[in-house]
């Protein structure tokens, strides 16, 4: 049979443009090479290499591909930083490009869909909902405004856990601290304290935040192969849309709260009062009721259990370093006395503190793979070929523990902080060796009132009480992996009062 010589130059011409688009289209424009990585498995990619505890996983593979590691999970291009270096690259030399988030199904009900300031994308919204949040919320001035309602919360955590101490009653730790923060963050937010005493009440709010950062936090096969998200194999947004109804239920009520006492506060705003008034950014952006919700569901998740997670680690620390809390305690003791409790004023004054809170958040980040960030645009970091529409993830956890830039790095010595090389490493998001809160344009916007919380949390513990474990009971250190990372098992402990009786009135 005879081929038309017209038909076969056509179709030989289509078969080389075929192969020089396929050559010109997945080139990269430097002809860089992708990190390298992991080839996975079909369809999952990767996915099955990273395990239940992410934050290891991914640490385990840096160590075989290196700090700069790309992984194809699912249909979906990740690319992980695992040192302070390839870190530096992304969230400062690359900051604009992967200032956004993903979009992450699992997330989806709990943020609103996206309407909060933590996974809303770079642009008019979040900048605004950023802006109001530093004026008024999460700034210097605003944090010297709030320190009489953080003083009388830690007053009246203290005095509960100085009764237990009385009754001989063993404190779990993070139920104190997160209903103590929780209170603190309703009445500055709503003029509101959430709950009157530590109890069931306040117990089912932490377990419902845990379970929402849990859930937030893993790996859910429906954002990687969104073909069969509609599945929800892991169960993930069934969790999570559950998790939301009840936050979105108690938030529905605050807000309904606020709204009745609003002549009660005139000439005294509260947070939301004053993101009311200023809805409106100088470019027409607008702030919608249904932000103002995603905002307070910002504030309440990460003001409350984040926090605790660095008190309670640093303070399971201390209990299997005895020498360490006593050196602590020591300090305090020397610059306020046993006749009263701490005070924020006293803070500065407390370098050995300041250590001990920089090593917890060194090697227990209570984020350890940050938030995702998201690049739209293709780019080339440290010789690499980075392509567009790729996710970012930052092991915080990794580069707190990397041998080439920590002596003895899973030793918990806050020495490392006083003196040497690393005394001038701050956790502020310059210093890329140590990052708890992130670096960059998506850095926390509450990392200084975080610092506070913590410092002066911890001051108030290890200063109004010496700790020790029930008889019979051991210190487990295991993690739980989420978007937070808490202890598996909450530190409990008999509490012995060291101050003057009248310190605790």
């Amino acid at each position: 049979m005879q081929i038309d010589p017209f038909i076969a130059a056509t179709a030989a011409l289509c078969l080389v443009i075929h192969h020089l688009l396929r050559r010109f289209l997945h080139r990269s424009p430097s002809r860089l090479p992708l990190p390298p990585g992991p080839r996975g498995y079909p369809v999952l990619g990767a996915l099955p290499l990273v395990g239940l505890q992410a934050h290891t996983g991914l640490a385990r593979l840096a160590q075989r591909y290196g700090p700069i590691m790309y992984l194809k999970m699912g249909s979906c291009g990740c690319v992980v930083a695992s040192d302070a270096g390839a870190a530096r690259a992304f969230l400062k030399a690359h900051d604009a490009q992967f200032a956004n988030r993903p979009n992450v199904i699992s997330a989806m009900d709990v943020t609103y869909h996206r309407q909060n300031m933590v996974f809303a994308d770079y642009g008019p919204k979040w900048k605004l909902l950023r802006k109001l949040c530093s004026l008024h919320l999460l700034g210097g001035k605003a944090l010297a405004d709030w320190a009489p309602v953080r003083r009388a919360e830690f007053g009246h955590m203290v005095v509960s856990m100085h009764r237990a101490a009385a009754e001989g009653r063993p404190v779990v730790l993070p139920e104190m601290l997160v209903c103590a923060l929780a209170n603190i963050i309703g009445q500055i937010v709503v003029s509101k304290r959430v709950f009157d005493v530590q109890g069931i009440e306040s117990n089912h709010y932490k377990d419902m935040i845990v379970e929402l950062l849990t859930g937030g936090g893993l790996f859910n096969i429906g954002d990687f192969v969104p073909a069969i998200a509609w599945m929800d194999l892991q169960r993930v947004q069934a969790k999570m849309r559950r998790v939301h109804v009840r936050f979105d239920a108690m938030v529905t009520k605050l807000l309904e709260e606020h709204e009745t006492t609003k002549e009660e506060r005139r000439g005294r705003p509260d947070f939301i009062d004053t993101i009311m008034a200023n809805r409106e950014g100088e470019d027409g952006e607008t702030i919608t009721d249904v932000n103002v919700k995603a905002i307070i569901f910002d504030l309440f998740t990460a003001g409350t259990d984040t926090s605790a997670v660095i008190v309670e680690w640093a303070l399971a620390e201390m209990l299997k370093n005895p020498s360490i809390l006593r050196r602590l305690q020591s300090e305090i003791d020397y610059v306020v006395g046993r006749g009263r409790m701490v005070q924020e004023s006293d803070l500065p004054k407390l370098p050995y503190l300041h250590a001990v809170c920089k090593e917890a958040l060194r090697l227990h980040p209570s984020t350890p793979l940050g938030l995702p960030h998201f690049s739209f645009e293709e780019c080339d970091v440290n010789g690499y070929y980075i392509p567009g529409n790729t996710r970012l993830l930052v092991n915080i956890w990794a580069i707190g523990r990397d041998p080439a830039a920590w002596d003895d790095p899973l030793a918990f010595d806050p020495d490392r902080f006083v003196s040497g090389k690393a005394a001038k490493i701050d956790p502020q998001g310059n210093d890329f060796e140590l990052i708890p809160f992130g670096a960059g344009r998506r850095i926390c916007a509450g990392k200084l009132v975080g610092m506070v919380f913590v410092q002066y949390m911890l001051a108030t513990l290890v200063h109004s009480f010496d700790w020790k474990l029930p008889e019979g009971e051991e210190l487990d250190m295991e993690e739980k992996f989420g978007l937070a990372l808490p202890k598996a098992v909450p530190v409990k402990a008999l509490l012995s009062p060291r101050l003057a009786t009248e310190a605790y009135i």
